[in-house]
């Protein structure tokens, strides 16, 4: 008989999931007690600024000082977090035979729209 008639899934073999070196599972959350942030900074005074700034923002971070001639500071990972933008959200507008927004008690349609 023919397989056309009596089908029964896949006649070849396929893999179900193949990776490519992505991470599948749940990613950590930087700045957490688990994953804190790792910053460098070139003085104490900086240092203390910075721990405000983290504390602020209720993050978790471990800041090291490095005063060695030609440090850099490093707290890239900071600045993204603190930088982030916020959700942008749109107000809903109102059906046809919704009453109007303004307030003048008439139907949308009549109204403004």
């Amino acid at each position: 008989m023919s397989d056309k008639f009596f089908f029964k899934g896949r006649q070849d073999a396929r893999q179900s999931h193949i990776s490519y070196g992505y991470q599948t599972q749940a990613s950590h959350k930087p700045g957490s007690r688990k994953h804190p942030l790792t910053l460098v900074v070139t003085s104490e005074a900086r240092k203390q600024e910075v721990e405000a700034l983290v504390a602020e923002a209720r993050l978790y971070a471990e800041v090291t000082i490095d005063s060695t001639e030609g440090a850099v500071e490093s707290i890239v990972e900071l600045t993204t977090l603190l930088n982030k933008g916020q959700t942008v959200r749109q107000d809903k507008t109102p059906e046809r035979n919704d009453p109007c927004s303004c307030g003048s008690g008439n139907k949308y349609k009549k109204c403004c729209g």
